[in-house]
């Protein structure tokens, strides 16, 4: 039994039981996977794959199983290797940040600019993808740290913590009728077609769940999945534009007026997520609190290990 083995299982439960891929995937050959795999069965006594003649079909029972034991063994060798890095080099390394457009733009410019001056030596990625995809990134490994507004918190295997709450406002171009209006409602609003987010971004869910709560039928003519795209349009006249509040610049933004709505949506809560059982660098833990500053090492690593109560906000 060796490591090797236990990577190949794992690759081919997380490419969809598709030796070709997991192949691919770890750059070898689809008969070496195969044949690996077989001698760990082999040594197992049992069989992990249900095969139907050259392909496999599904997990066995006993396979299912031994599934966890793999991935928790396998953590915790990674574990091993970022603890050897860390004490020999506190200062240098990696540290991937899978993250939404929005946080990228708008929240994270400062946390990077100062977290590599701090650490200069670190190669820091930042991926992009929608929340459901950030938070598979941590739990594969491909990223340490997701950041978002949506799913983080149900992701299974996850520790998610809150990082700061933010709001939506209303964007218009110059001189809109919205502008005139005291008091603004949810009514008001629905006269108008809407460019907003995509389902599974920056709160679209609050957004959808307050017209739905008013029996409000609205005209979404637009979705994307960055707040830049959504101001385009609502400059070129296609809606009046609901964004991340954090996403309007005066400056930046003069062909737009923005309008509070603060107490027409639910505010959202940005989290951070790492996966549970996993060892963090120590540079890793101070750009989360860089980003969140109440989220200190301490009181993430008595979250993961199940301490206290669950930091919120």
């Amino acid at each position: 039994m060796n490591f090797q083995q236990l990577r190949y299982v794992r690759e081919t439960v997380r490419r969809g039981l598709n030796l070709t891929e997991a192949a691919n995937s770890l750059h070898t050959s689809q008969p070496g996977v195969s044949k690996q795999i077989r001698e760990l069965e082999n040594e197992l006594g049992f069989e992990i794959f249900v095969r139907r003649g050259k392909r496999i079909s599904a997990v066995t029972e006993p396979g299912k199983g031994v599934l966890g034991i793999i991935d928790r063994v396998l953590q915790e060798a990674d574990n091993l290797k970022r603890a050897a890095r860390d004490f020999s080099d506190r200062d240098a390394g990696g540290l991937t940040i899978a993250t939404t457009h929005t946080q990228a733009r708008y929240a994270l410019p400062r946390v990077v600019a100062e977290f590599k001056r701090r650490y200069p030596k670190v190669h820091l990625t930042l991926q992009q993808g929608s929340p459901p995809q950030l938070a598979k990134m941590v739990q594969s490994g491909a990223a340490d740290i997701a950041i978002a507004t949506e799913a983080l918190g149900l992701s299974p295997g996850l520790l998610a913590l809150p990082a700061y709450s933010w709001n939506h406002c209303v964007v218009v171009p110059p001189r809109h009728p919205l502008l005139e209006v005291g008091g603004l409602t949810l009514e008001e609003l629905a006269k108008y077609p809407i460019v907003t987010y995509e389902a599974a971004f920056a709160g679209r869910t609050q957004i959808d769940a307050a017209f739905t709560a008013r029996e409000l039928a609205v005209d979404v003519v637009l979705s994307a999945i960055d707040a830049d795209v959504i101001k385009t349009y609502v400059e070129l006249g296609l809606g009046i534009g609901i964004i991340a509040a954090m996403a309007f610049d005066a400056e930046r933004d003069p062909k737009l007026r923005a309008i509070d709505c603060s107490h027409l949506f639910r505010s959202n809560t940005t989290r951070v997520a790492v996966k549970r059982g996993s060892l963090l660098r120590g540079y890793a833990y101070e750009f989360i609190e860089l980003f969140a500053p109440a989220l200190n090492r301490k009181l993430i690593e008595h979250s993961l290990a199940g301490e206290g109560e669950l930091y919120e906000l």
